[in-house]
């Protein structure tokens, strides 16, 4: 049939699990995407790379095991999204041609005349494996490796096990998805055929993730040593003597963080630094912005201050946002930074002064104690009193530091909203939700009394209640205790990096 030329549907890989390995072409359809239309087994982090605007259908399985959507609603659905104009993202787990209904969703969409392209995924049948430190090819244990499903029983199946048995049983690997169900009849098939009941196995569940966890047996004994274990889907079976470095090889599992589910609540903009120096000590990082950004209510006041900004003696920035706010005013109403030549700059905070320096500005006074109430003292008493200062900040913020210069005997402080805060509403909302419930959130990590109040709003005040917090500082720290959360962690230097390092030593600790 003739293609339609007014949208598109992706067929596209969402990588094994890790919100990290998902591939650069699939964050780039992802952000363009109208419609996302995802699987059970995505990373419901990975949506939050799609526009606020996108229309987001799960299509997966629900608690009883029935799907959402059966693959002809999937079908019908992708074909007439994409025939009414828009870019349509199908996000499958892994790989969408590999162990799924990928190439039978393509064939739909020839048939229905629909243009598509195929975004290849990393595929858990190699990064699973990977991740518990098994290489499934090596010079001295195997040149043959082998992927399969195990979802049917082996007696009845079309699976060659006896074929499998007798090509890998020297030199080979097998990799089977889905196999728990059937894994003793599986293992006892390839006994049988002439594999060595000793042959070296692991089990593999949820990899990539924070719960991932693995067992390592032989052959004969996998089986009771899964079930003894609890392993549920999704497991990633290898066998062959490949399976046996593990011990060796393992590393992600060695990480300072594994094992920890750490909720980050930082604006989308600026959580990436410190969302990925987690990730990097082992930690499963879920992104669930509290706040965003938006521009003020009305840009009057700052309009005013820029008019005559030549005439402050100082300006004092409390955020790298109200830099960039200002920043962007300032093109937009014609001026320019030169302007400012004749005030001081001061920031509260490193991060505030590197944005700062990314405009070729300096700031001449900045506090030791990261907090407004010290930047009196760091501009000094005698450089404040009489002077006029400009503060381009939040909307709404704390007022004590307006106090504190009038008190100190500023001629004039103008406030300027340069932007505003707002409460998010992220798509992974529901599934934090879900792992509060469970008990299965080790660590939320605040960067200010904002994302507090945002977060206990969103997840309910009651199931904020008693969970383990992360604090940059003293006031976001009190702001927890007030929702009765117990903060384990708050940084010396008021910074992400203090924060992140307060964070390692917490479950160092926890750990003894």
């Amino acid at each position: 049939m003739q293609q339609s030329s007014n949208g598109k549907v992706y067929l596209t890989g969402a990588g094994p699990g890790a919100v990290d390995l998902i591939t650069v072409r699939a964050a780039q359809v992802l952000a363009s995407a109208d419609v996302v239309i995802y699987d059970h087994l995505v990373n419901e982090e990975l949506l939050n790379l799609a526009p606020g605007l996108a229309e987001l259908v799960y299509a997966g399985k629900r608690g009883g095991g029935e799907r959402a959507l059966d693959q002809a609603q999937i079908n019908q659905l992708m074909v007439e999204r994409a025939r009414a104009g828009l870019h349509v993202v199908r996000l499958k787990g892994g790989d969408p041609f590999i162990f799924g209904r990928g190439g039978e969703e393509a064939a739909a969409l020839i048939e229905a005349g629909v243009e598509f392209e195929v975004v290849p995924g990393i595929t858990s049948a190699i990064a699973v494996p990977a991740y518990a430190g098994i290489p499934l090819t090596h010079r001295d244990y195997g040149s043959f490796v082998a992927f399969v499903t195990g979802h049917e029983d082996p007696a009845h199946g079309a699976i060659p096990w006896d074929d499998l048995a007798r090509a890998a049983r020297d030199r080979g690997t097998l990799v089977v998805l889905m196999a728990t169900a059937h894994l003793d009849a599986i293992a006892q098939r390839l006994i049988a055929a002439g594999m060595a009941p000793e042959t070296p196995a692991a089990a593999i569940a949820n990899g990539t993730g924070a719960s991932q966890r693995t067992v390592g047996a032989t052959l004969a004994a996998l089986a009771g040593e899964v079930q003894q274990a609890g392993l549920s889907a999704p497991v990633i079976v290898v066998i062959g003597p490949a399976a046996a470095l593990r011990d060796r090889l393992g590393w992600f599992e060695r990480r300072p963080l594994f094992g920890r589910r750490i909720v980050i609540t930082r604006a989308r903009a600026t959580a990436g630094p410190f969302a990925r120096a987690l990730r990097e000590l082992g930690a499963e990082v879920i992104e669930l912005p509290a706040i965003e950004t938006a521009p003020p209510d009305s840009y009057a006041a700052l309009d005013r201050a820029i008019a005559q900004i030549g005439s402050y003696q100082w300006v004092i920035f409390t955020s790298a946002t109200g830099v960039d706010g200002l920043m962007a005013r300032l093109d937009e109403t014609g001026h320019d930074v030169r302007e400012m030549a004749g005030a001081g700059i001061a920031a509260i905070g490193p991060a505030t002064a590197a944005r700062l320096r990314h405009y070729g500005l300096r700031a001449a006074a900045m506090p030791g104690e990261y907090r407004a109430e010290a930047i009196v003292a760091a501009v000094g008493a005698h450089r404040i009193k009489d002077a006029r200062i400009l503060i381009p900040r939040a909307q709404t913020a704390r007022e004590a530091l307006i106090d504190l210069l009038r008190a100190a005997g500023a001629g004039a402080v103008d406030v300027a909203p340069a932007y505003k805060t707002v409460r998010a509403a992220p798509p992974a909302l529901d599934s934090v939700k879900r792992l509060i419930a469970r008990g299965e959130i080790d660590l939320v990590a605040f960067t200010s009394s904002s994302t507090v109040h945002n977060f206990c709003a969103m997840v309910g005040a009651d199931a904020a209640r008693g969970l383990s917090a992360a604090a940059i500082g003293p006031i976001t720290a009190a702001t927890v205790a007030e929702y009765g959360m117990r903060v384990v962690a708050q940084p010396p230097a008021y910074t992400v990096d203090g924060l992140c390092a307060a964070i390692q030593d917490y479950f160092r600790r926890k750990g003894k």
